[in-house]
This record gives structure tokens, sequence and C-alpha cells, in this order.
């Protein structure tokens, strides 16, 4: 019984270390979620994890909430501490699947995927559906893509005073270039 307990393991261990996984540790996310004739509301985050599995088409990320940098101070102070809450949900991950990904078919000519999983934000979990486009070049693979979320989806409340000026709707945009660790 103890044999065959370390032969599963073994195999199992031996599957995580073939597969072929790319990262990145700089990967950007942006939102935006102006409304027209207010000022523009968006923020960028440079430092955004992703790792792909080139095996299966798993996918995942995690942003620290606060890495998201507005064009100001202010902008920014406001989202960490009415909006995104971020001392009490410091991270917002991303886990899903690319659709149809076979590696061995990536070229250099970027190809439309769709991704799936589920998003992570303000504690409220949500499945997202986002079109990407996914190219090979130079031994990296990059993704790049977008999707639409809801405040109220994630339970942030846009306060009456300034609801005119932020959009309900929050346009989530992603750019990776992963390479092997």
């Amino acid at each position: 019984m103890k044999k065959s307990a370390l032969i599963i393991v073994s195999l199992v261990l031996s599957n995580l270390a073939l597969a072929q996984k790319y990262s990145s540790k700089t990967g950007k996310v942006t939102f935006e979620a102006s409304v027209p004739l207010f000022e523009d509301i968006f923020a960028q985050d440079d430092n955004n994890v992703v790792v792909i599995n080139a095996d299966t088409g798993d996918i995942a990320s995690v942003s620290a909430v606060k890495n998201f940098h507005f064009k100001t101070k202010l902008m920014e102070e406001h989202f960490n501490e009415n909006y995104a809450e971020t001392a009490k949900y410091p991270k917002s991950t991303f886990t899903g699947k690319i659709a149809n990904f076979d590696k061995s078919k990536l070229t250099s000519s970027p190809q439309k995927y769709t991704i799936q999983g589920k998003l992570n934000f303000h504690g409220v979990e949500n499945p997202v559906t986002s079109n990407a486009t996914i190219y090979s070049k130079d031994g990296k693979i990059y993704v790049q893509g977008s999707f639409m979320a809801k405040a109220a989806d994630y339970k942030v409340t846009i306060p009456k005073m300034v609801m005119k000026k932020v959009a309900e709707t929050v346009k989530v945009e992603y750019n990776y270039v992963m390479a092997k660790p």
C-alpha cells in the first residue's frame, strides 16, 4: 500500500515538474471607469503576477490592489480607502482556462482565444469571460485581452455624490509577456 502511494505521488510530482509553465511578475493590468464630460478614472498595475500552464491552458494572476496607480494621489487614496478597501481586501485574483489552447499551434501572429474563469475582487468572486489575443515569439508567450465588470457585482458601492462621474461598468485590460522561469 505504501509503495503504491509513493508511486502515485511520484507520478503527480513528475507531471508538475514536466508542465510547461510560463510566468511574469511585470504583467500590466489597467481599468477604466470614466464617463463622458468628467475626469478620467483610469488606473494601472505594472506588477501583476501571472502564470500559465502551456500544457493545459490554465492561467492565474494576482494583483496587490494598492499597486493600481491613478494620475492623482487623491483619486488613488479614495479608491484604496472607499471603493476597494485595500486594508481589508489587499489582493485581487483571477483563475481560469484558455479555451482550445494548444501551445504547439501558437505562432508569431496573434490568434483569438476565449478565457473563462473567476475574478475575485473586494472579497467577491464572479465568473468572467474574456476575449484575448495570444501569440508566441522568441520563446515567450504574449497574452492581451479585456473584459467588462460591474462594480455592483463585486459589492463596490459608488457614493451618490459621485455616481454620475464614475461608470457602473469598468473596462479591465491586461497585457502579459511570459517566459519560462
